[in-house]
């Protein structure tokens, strides 16, 4: 078959939309005054087409109303250049960024995205999400969800469809892309030492979560580490509501000087409770979150906290599909994406350090108004 372009010649009389059926290839060829080869090469934007003929196969699509058979390519194809995306929640700042971000990287590498979103979290839910796969047009998934709903011996994928999954404790049974959640809490807790607080106690995120149970226990072990006693746990549901409940059990304890929140929005939470309950920070409590959500600077006070690289999860997610389903990369295993430490005016040291230190300030000052002209003291 040749693949040297056609020079459009004048347009067949007669050939006009048709009312009473779909446009076709032909009838666009037709039309054009090209063959179905050239308009199958602009269709698909292959190289080897002048622009001039382009544009006018592209006049006639528009006449005709002419859409390109995207199943048909996409079986020719042996794919469908789409990835599909399930989740049960888009209530959660790292959900929506981490879908924002694959659908972005996606695009940027010529696929689509396909939504299938989970009502509520059960095995029923995620049994039916994976059925719905055979009825979609879909290459590979990420999942966007706790690893445990996945494990269920009647829970089946379709054939040939590649799977990553996110922020989850799958070890080696799937491809996993995560944030380092267990670097990031070591960080916050570590900075929250180094300032001089006796211990850290901490605010969690639900019980049910894979991150919310690595950044405890990363919590719990670097203060052991460090030689201290970890405090009771108190914990939320991610919500700046369950900060605040948890806040006002955590004002009322005198003794906790300082507070590693699981995210921003309980740390937002807790702020508002212990203002309310006129302890303030960091003068009297140094708050530390997790995610370094947009606002977390416009925090009163600004808050310091650990910056998840939501956009980097994202694009990790859309190149590990994509190894995957080219047999490029390896079937299973784990990526983290670095954490990092942003300090803000929400940590200071202990009110004993600061007092200490005011005092012995006083004490300078005292010692420079007592002193002569000469340097000895009156």
């Amino acid at each position: 078959m040749s693949t040297a372009e056609e020079v459009p010649t004048s347009a067949p009389a007669g050939v006009r939309r048709g009312r009473d059926r779909t446009a076709s290839m032909a009838d666009v060829a037709r039309l054009a005054g090209v063959s179905s080869q050239t308009v199958s090469r602009v269709s698909n934007g292959y190289a080897g087409v002048t622009e001039e003929t382009r544009r006018q196969v592209l006049a006639a699509m528009k006449e005709l109303g002419y859409r390109p058979n995207s199943a048909a390519r996409a079986l020719k194809r042996g794919e469908f250049r789409t990835i599909g995306v399930i989740t049960f929640s888009l209530a959660t700042t790292g959900n929506v960024r981490t879908l924002e971000a694959i659908a972005t990287s996606a695009a940027s590498e010529g696929y689509a995205v396909t939504l299938l979103p989970v009502a509520v979290p059960t095995q029923d839910e995620v049994r039916g999400a994976f059925s719905r796969l055979e009825e979609l047009a879909v290459d590979a998934v990420i999942v966007i969800m706790e690893v445990h709903l996945l494990d269920a011996a009647s829970l089946t994928l379709p054939p040939h469809v590649q799977v990553v999954v996110v922020d989850s404790d799958a070890g080696d049974t799937y491809t996993v892309v995560d944030t380092d959640q267990a670097g990031g809490s070591r960080a916050a807790v570590r900075h929250l030492l180094d300032l001089g607080h006796e211990t850290v106690w901490h605010l969690a995120g639900p019980e049910g979560s894979f991150a919310a149970q690595r950044r405890t226990d990363a919590w719990r072990h670097t203060l052991t580490e460090a030689g201290r006693t970890p405090p009771p746990l108190v914990r939320g549901d991610w919500s700046a509501e369950s900060g605040y409940r948890a806040g006002l059990e955590l004002a009322a304890r005198e003794e906790c000087t300082a507070v590693f929140a699981a995210n921003d929005q309980m740390a937002l939470g807790l702020l508002r409770a212990l203002h309310e309950r006129g302890r303030g920070v960091p003068e009297d409590v140094s708050v530390i979150g997790f995610d370094d959500i947009a606002e977390a600077g416009s925090f009163l006070p600004p808050l310091t906290t650990v910056h998840q690289d939501f956009a980097e999860v994202g694009r990790q997610c859309v190149r590990a599909v994509l190894r995957k389903m080219r047999a490029a990369g390896p079937e299973r295993g784990t990526t983290l994406v670095p954490t990092r430490l942003v300090t803000r005016a929400s940590t200071a040291p202990p009110p004993s350090a600061q007092r200490a230190g005011a005092e012995a300030a006083a004490a300078d000052g005292r010692l420079d108004r007592g002193a002569s002209g000469d340097g000895t003291a009156v």
